[in-house]
């Protein structure tokens, strides 16, 4: 069961209804968010009567929930509004324009990502990508260059006002990374640590989530929900490929997590076709693919020489690749509104028997 306590409600009082549940011997614990105040009642009471809970002071509403995530599948938040440097702010979901979110899989120095972070934005990026500290499946492989890579990322943003996504793997990273990023990433590997998730949640940082590389839906959803759990409901979904038998290409792409997990958690939903695919070829394609089924943003990995960067060349594109895949964001959304408005205007302009007749019309003289 949820309690959602009354806006503004005072201190004192948010605990007084703690207190309240308590004497009655049932265990809850507060949850907040940016948007609300939620009591989460963890003991059985589903022998007792709604009424004992809504007449407590301060609660404006009972939810009993059958479900295993009922804070993601309560979650009202459609967007999420990322701030930049000298006054930018991007926002992703509820309609917005998709975000084209763009940058090097590693920071490899100072120069490299002030130069790249330049021509993205003049490419068309809306946000600063780049790897400070970097999972790698080889031990003997490039791991990024960790806080040295942050005050870089810092410096980008200063430079160019583009918000900066960066990913962390670790409790004392998160702590590191708070001052330079302004959306904490979570990759594919740690979707299932569950302390991380905590401790992110437990920031005021936009957190973009990557499913797993083997994670069913509800796996993902579970993992938003320790996020939302800690206290904080700014999370953007990330559908970066799945691993199935197919190996042509790194992962196989599942866009309709997109369209799904969109209903299902009202969140903004990425894709990332450079880690989905793993091939420079694929990229764009993907990208037109994923803004058609309503993805919010592509989020992509481009570098001024890809085949000298030191981390996944062959999935990296360069600046004149991104500028093309942002027109093609840009054309296409325009395309699915006109679709949108103009199937508005003949619901509203025909009732439904003149449509089903012009619809079997059109079938039979094809």
């Amino acid at each position: 069961m949820l309690l959602v306590l009354e806006p503004a409600l005072e201190e004192k009082n948010i605990e007084r209804v703690v207190r309240t549940l308590e004497e009655l011997g049932i265990r809850a614990e507060i949850v907040r968010s940016s948007s609300q105040v939620v009591v989460f009642v963890h003991s059985d009471v589903r022998a007792l009567p709604t009424h004992k809970f809504s007449q407590i002071d301060g609660v404006a509403r009972v939810i009993r929930i059958s479900s295993s995530c009922p804070l993601v599948t309560m979650n009202t938040e459609s967007s999420i509004e990322v701030a930049g440097a000298k006054d930018v702010r991007v926002t992703i979901g509820g309609g917005a324009p998709p975000a084209l979110i763009a940058g090097p899989c590693s920071v490899e120095g100072l120069e490299q990502i002030l130069e790249l972070a330049r021509r993205v934005k003049t490419a068309g990026a809306t946000m600063l990508r780049g790897g400070a500290f970097k999972p790698r499946t080889s031990p003997y492989e490039f791991a990024g260059l960790g806080a040295e890579a942050l005050s870089y990322l810092k410096e980008a943003r200063r430079l160019t006002g583009l918000p900066v996504v960066s990913e962390v793997m670790s409790c004392e990273q998160v702590e590191l990374a708070l001052e330079s990023v302004d959306i904490l990433q979570i990759g594919a590997r740690n979707m299932y640590n569950y302390e991380l998730l905590k401790e992110v949640g437990s920031t005021n940082k936009p957190i973009l989530l990557k499913r797993g590389i083997s994670a069913t839906i509800d796996e993902y959803l579970h993992a938003i929900e320790y996020i939302m759990l800690a206290g904080n409901n700014q999370v953007i979904l990330c559908e970066r490929g799945i691993r199935t038998f197919e190996q042509r290409t790194r992962n196989t792409l599942d866009l309709s997590a997109v369209p799904l997990l969109k209903s299902l958690t009202g969140l903004p939903v990425v894709v990332d076709p450079s880690h989905a695919t793993g091939k420079r070829s694929l990229v764009r394609p993907m990208s037109r693919a994923a803004i058609a089924c309503g993805a919010d943003g592509v989020m992509v990995e481009v570098h001024s020489t890809p085949d000298k960067s030191i981390s996944d060349a062959e999935q990296a594109i360069d600046p004149a690749e991104l500028q093309k895949i942002a027109m093609d964001v840009s054309h296409i959304c325009k395309s699915l509104i006109a679709i949108d408005e103009a199937e508005s205007g003949l619901s509203c302009a025909q009732p439904a028997e003149v449509r089903l007749v012009a619809a079997a019309s059109s079938q039979s003289s094809g």
